[in-house]
This record gives structure tokens, sequence and C-alpha cells, in this order.
């Protein structure tokens, strides 16, 4: 009688168990994930470029259009009328190198502080790093400002004006202006979370940044005494750094540049910590 084998045990398979744990602090921006999901914050950049001019007329052309319109506006209102200095060169090309990094703003500031309010119903059906949606909103003016800075190159040639030998500190002006809206526009976004009257007061707070950064006027005009909290604005050493970089007006004052690096600096450190916090309740506060 043939002997029978002994049975086979079976691998008993073990399931991965999973922790889920509350965020805590800054162990919560996880860089690698928010690398990993690159894609997506490709994918939300595109559909909000792409959204903001389907179905118009004039499409992609509205970017030059409504700068160009404001700087006729300006150039009437305080070139003609009211004779605003402008540093012995055209007034509207001054008003016009302005508009530029003012527009990168306020286009950033507005799609980071909207980014949670206009995408709640994705943000409660599927999980992905929420941060993606403010970064994304930094893209499309990133595109729309390169355009621009195309047709201020060709105003300047038309004027005859070259870039000075400081054209190296643009990207460094770029970077104080993206961190200066990306942090603003999460402290907006996370705000108007518990808060919905934020979101009523946010064309107000764009308006009083934009009457308190020299767009439209020199900083020489700001009597002295208000200098000191007129350039704690981060975006007031922008504009007048693009100026002074690309044609020549002014100086940049590095003593004075290093107020609005640091407030640029605290509002995104704090901001990117309080959207953190907001985050996790986000789904059941809407």
């Amino acid at each position: 009688m043939s002997q029978m084998s002994a049975p086979i045990p079976l691998a008993v398979h073990q399931p991965e168990t999973v922790r889920i744990e509350p965020a805590r602090g800054w162990s919560t921006l996880n860089l690698k994930e928010l690398w990993e999901h690159r894609e997506l914050l490709l994918l939300f950049a595109w559909r909000d470029l792409k959204g903001s001019y389907a179905q118009t007329w004039l499409g992609a052309s509205w970017i030059v259009i409504k700068p160009l319109v404001l700087m006729a506006i300006f150039t009437i209102v305080f070139g003609l009328f009211v004779r605003v200095p402008s540093g012995g060169i055209p007034y509207s090309i001054f008003v016009f190198a302005g508009l530029i990094p003012w527009q990168f703003f306020a286009r950033s500031f507005s799609g980071v502080g909207t980014s949670l309010a206009a995408n709640q119903h994705l943000i409660s059906k599927v999980y992905f790093p929420r941060l993606l949606l403010p970064l994304s909103a930094l893209v499309g003016p990133a595109v729309e400002v390169v355009i621009m800075a195309f047709v201020l190159l060709a105003m300047m040639w038309y004027y005859g004006i070259s870039p000075t030998g400081t054209v190296w500190v643009m990207p460094m002006l770029v970077m104080i202006a993206a961190g200066t809206a990306l942090g603003a526009g999460l402290w907006l976004s996370a705000l108007s979370v518990r808060y919905r009257d934020i979101s009523h007061a946010h064309q107000f707070i764009t308006q009083v940044w934009f009457f308190s950064t020299p767009v439209v006027y020199p900083e020489e005009l700001v009597p002295e005494d208000w200098l000191w909290l007129y350039r704690m604005n981060p975006m007031t050493q922008v504009v007048e750094g693009v100026r002074s970089v690309l044609l020549g007006v002014g100086q940049i004052s590095w003593t004075t540049a290093l107020y609005p690096v640091l407030v640029s600096a605290l509002l995104l450190v704090s901001g990117v910590y309080l959207f953190r916090l907001v985050d996790r309740e986000y789904v059941d506060t809407v």
C-alpha cells in the first residue's frame, strides 16, 4: 500500500495594515507625493488656462488686449491729465512695465485664493495632494506674463530702450512675486473655508493692494515718512525692480529689498501651514 503524502500547507496572505493618522505640522508637507503627482499639476494648469479663454471670440488674444487697454486708460488719465512723472521715459511703457508683474501677481493671487472653492466637487470625490490646486494656479499667469513680456520687448525696441546689466535679477523678482501671491492666496483660500465672507473681500483686497503698489506712479511720490511701511509690500520692490532692470528707471536698493523678501517668505510659510491645517477638515466643512 502506497504511503500518502502529507498535505502541503497553504500560505496565508496577511492583509497589509494601513494606519490613518491626523496630519501633524510640517510632516504633512509631503514633497515626494507632490512630485509623484506632477502630471496632475500640469493637467490642472492646462485645464484652467484653456477654460479661461474657452468659448470666447478673441480667445487667447485677451492676454494682450487687457493690459494694452489698461495701459491706454492709465496713459490718458495719469500720463496726460495728472502728469505723473515717469523717469524720463514714455509713460505708456512705464506703466506697461508695471502692469506685467502686477497682472501676474493679481491673477495668481485670485487663482490660488479660489482654488479650493472652485474645485470642491473634485475634492469631495477623490484623493490627491490638495496643494496641487493652488500650485497649478501659478502656471497659467506665468504663461500669460511671458507673452506680455514679448510685447514689452517690442515696445522697448520701438523706443530704443535696452535692458540694463542687472537683468539677471529678474528670476529673483519673479520668485518674490510668485511667493507673495501663493502665500497670500493660501491664506485667503484657507480662511474662506470657515468664513465665507472672505471671498467677498477678495476683490477689495486686490484693489487696495493695487493702489499700494507703484504700478501707475513711481515710488518717489510716496511721502518719506510712509516709505518704511510702503516698502513692506513685496510687490513694491518687484514692480520697481522690473522697471529698474529693464528700463533703467529708479534703482534697486538691496537694503530695502530684504524687507519684502522676508515678508514674502513669512506669507508663504504661514500660508502653507494654515492651508495644511484646513485641508484635513475641508471635506467635512463644505
